[in-house]
């Protein structure tokens, strides 16, 4: 039996049944579904290949800048790895007790309905989600040309073709095969530790020889600033984001009462460590000044203590960049999957390639989008815009989880965190709202904005339904069509 025999068409879509009217199946016997492929060392790959980024390599210099000293910038370091890991706690409850892919969007629907929800997934289909991938990907495609331009300036064009590659081998791997994406992920994820372990043992090995000239008056206060305390906090809760995106994938994860909570501990507890380990390495041969001065801080320090090696630096950071994109498509597909299979979306976006048990349409859907930002849009603009969304959205995630205590006190909660770790990390990010309305109200304001335009989208979309005879006719027509060609169904239950 072909695949495309395999397709027929049943209530203006297509199934995917046999010539008996038995369902289809794989050479495995499988039905067509995602299957629980992601185990604890996966699951701990997706978030810690998602937080670290090109940040750590480039400028960890946001926090250092705004708290003064060498002292207060480990002390925010670790302040914002706590803080983190309070949120991330409260999102393994969230993803114990709620055992739905999706991340934010799923949450926002428990707790305040359906209008909430949709407004979250408007403002990150639109923007928020094409924007941080074109950026991360832009970062990639400079890296993975810097070696071989070397000392030259690389062409902007060269750096949007290189940039517009690295997205479209991340969309075909994702499209490809979950096992292999998964796969990947891991050697990329060792790959950043391995980065960052080339400049965690140097600088520990210039730390124990005695190379503590940098850290004497560490503390000195004259410099520090209580009004920029909490900008250093912005920049240090931004280098740590990334730790909810395994709560995107839950269906998916094998055994998720315990792999979900220690996955997160184990990847939080690494990522604080590494961090402030770098930070303390960089600070064995560079003064306060001179990491502030720095174009690329890890390029700087290996030019200080490796010498030549330094040409393999941007290379490691190409690879760490494309790590987050692997890991932000994978967990982001899984939500507009879910969107759909919620009616919030089209219909096809919540199906599965019958031969791959990949969500193919739900992968491609960024796609356009982000071609179109990379090429056309203003990227940095958006992100400004957008920053304080995260947090804010966040926050009401983190809110519902405090309202669900006391709306649902039946809900099972294999894994229930104390109180106050919801109720602390619910203020910083709610803090952190208002500081970017009193940084930066332009650009808060036009970002809140484009947000709210998802409230008459919902009610155009989702409320009023009742769509005329003919559009219904042309919607379920290309539906079909893209079913066929995409050669996608129904994921069976």
């Amino acid at each position: 039996m072909t695949e495309r025999s395999a397709l027929t068409q049943k209530d203006g879509r297509v199934t995917a049944n046999g010539q008996n009217g038995r369902k289809v199946q794989d050479e495995d016997n499988r039905k067509v579904g995602l299957g629980k492929k992601v185990t604890l060392l996966r699951g701990i790959s997706i978030i810690i290949g998602t937080i670290i980024g090109a940040g750590i390599f480039i400028s960890p210099k946001g926090i250092l800048k705004h708290s003064g000293s060498i002292g207060m910038s480990l002390v925010v370091w670790i302040a914002c790895g706590v803080l983190s890991l309070f949120g991330a706690l409260s999102y393994a409850e969230l993803g114990t007790c709620i055992k739905k892919s999706g991340g934010h969007y799923t949450y926002i629907m428990e707790a305040f309905g359906p209008q909430m929800a949709f407004i979250r997934l408007w403002a990150d289909l639109i923007a928020i989600r094409p924007a941080a991938m074109a950026v991360i990907s832009l970062a990639c495609g400079q890296y993975i040309l810097e070696p071989l331009f070397m000392p030259c300036d690389i062409p902007p064009l060269a750096i949007k073709l290189a940039t517009a590659i690295s997205i479209t081998s991340v969309m075909y791997l994702n499209s490809m095969s979950v096992t292999w994406t998964a796969r990947i992920q891991i050697f990329l994820t060792f790959s950043k530790l391995l980065a960052i372990a080339a400049i965690i043992v140097p600088g520990m090995y210039q730390l124990f020889k005695g190379e503590t000239t940098n850290f004497e008056n560490a503390f000195d206060l004259s410099k520090v600033k209580l009004s920029g305390m909490p900008l250093a906090f912005y920049s240090g809760m931004y280098a740590y984001a990334g730790w909810f995106y395994l709560n995107f994938v839950t269906e998916e994860v094998d055994n998720p009462e315990r792999t979900v909570p220690l996955a997160i501990c184990i990847s939080m507890a690494i990522v604080t460590s590494c961090y402030v380990l770098t930070n303390v390495a960089y600070y064995t041969v560079m003064s306060a000044e001179e990491l502030l001065a720095s174009e690329a801080v890890a390029v700087t320090f290996a030019e200080k203590l490796m010498g030549n090696f330094s040409i393999a630096v941007p290379v490691f950071v190409a690879l760490s960049c494309y790590g987050s994109m692997n890991g932000c498509l994978f967990a982001l597909s899984r939500m507009f999957y879910v969107a759909s299979r919620e009616g919030q979306l089209p219909e096809v976006l919540s199906m599965i390639h019958i031969r791959r048990h990949t969500p193919l349409p739900a992968v491609i859907i960024l796609y356009p989008m982000t071609m179109l930002q990379l090429f056309v849009g203003d990227i940095y603009s958006l992100l400004n815009f957008m920053s304080f969304l995260r947090w804010l959205f966040i926050g009401v995630v983190v809110l519902g989880l405090i309202y669900l205590r006391y709306t649902k006190p039946d809900l099972p909660r294999p894994f229930k965190v104390p109180l106050f770790i919801p109720v602390v990390f619910c203020l910083t990010c709610f803090f952190m709202v208002f500081l970017s309305l009193y940084s930066d109200p332009v650009n808060t304001g036009i970002g809140f904005a484009i947000s709210l335009t998802g409230i008459p989208a919902y009610y155009m979309f989702i409320y009023f339904n009742q769509r005329a005879k003919w559009l219904q006719k042309a919607l379920d027509s290309f539906n079909r069509t893209l079913q066929i060609v995409l050669m996608v169904v129904p994921a069976e239950q």
